[in-house]
């Protein structure tokens, strides 16, 4: 009675939860089922310190008796960690599998969609963005994200539909020098971008007088160009690179 009187009612309440058979191994019949702490790991990861998390964490993760949802809280906790440290390969693997154990977490898949972007791998991140959007339509970070990254993608297709090709129509090119920009993907690639970057210059000139002086460059760069191709030592990649460079300035635009 004297070791009755000594157990707190908050243990009390939870021991008459339990099964019968839990609560009689619990007060001393049979061995009690040692519950996995996911208190260290969760503390470790939120305070950042990697050397407690990495072993705090795989004490959870790694252990059998974990519960499902104390697994994916410690995956995430660990993914979380690992992704502030660009650790990224293996903050997705962890996210992978809390997903995989619980496919309605919105927040993991767009952290995973950021991740799958600081990958490179832009389809992967846009389908983690729309995976959460689809599960809450309302996730503020997830439709920004899928917004910024649905303009990227038809950005990189517009730039691929015209790749390989130059400023002007190769079906009209007459001179030797357009013949050879369209046959070479490289120049047609550099013709494109000084013809853009040159009609961006034009746009931004601060008054007629310095837009006619921009076109009078080109205007110079472009009859150099054909009076010069073919003569020796006349290279054209060279003599393009640095048209560019010459509008964009040193450090590129």
């Amino acid at each position: 009675m004297r070791f009755q009187k000594l157990i707190p009612w908050s243990v009390v309440a939870v021991l008459s939860a339990l099964p019968t058979g839990a609560a009689h191994a619990a007060t001393g019949g049979e061995p009690a089922i040692t519950q996995v702490d996911i208190a260290p790991c969760l503390a470790a990861s939120a305070a950042d310190d990697v050397d407690k998390a990495t072993s705090a964490c795989a004490a959870v993760i790694d252990n059998e008796k974990t519960t499902k949802a104390d697994l994916v809280k410690a995956l995430i906790a660990r993914g979380a960690l690992l992704a502030r440290h660009d650790q990224i390969d293996r903050a997705i693997a962890d996210d992978t599998r809390a997903l995989l154990l619980d496919p309605t977490l919105a927040d993991i898949f767009n952290a995973r969609g950021e991740l799958w972007l600081k990958k490179g791998d832009k389809p992967k991140a846009v389908q983690d963005f729309g995976a959460a959007l689809k599960i809450d339509p309302n996730h503020e970070k997830a439709r920004a994200n899928h917004k910024a990254m649905a303009r990227e993608l038809e950005r990189i297709g517009a730039q691929m539909a015209v790749a390989g090709k130059p400023s002007f129509n190769c079906a009209r090119a007459t001179l030797a020098v357009e013949k050879t920009i369209c046959g070479n993907r490289e120049l047609a690639d550099l013709d494109r971008e000084i013809y853009g970057s040159h009609l961006r210059a034009l746009r931004e000139a601060r008054s007629p007088t310095e837009a006619r002086k921009i076109q009078r460059e080109q205007d110079a760069f472009v009859a150099r160009r054909n009076a010069e191709f073919g003569r020796p030592g006349y290279d054209l990649k060279k003599a393009m690179q640095e048209r560019l460079q010459q509008i964009n300035g040193v450090d590129g635009y």
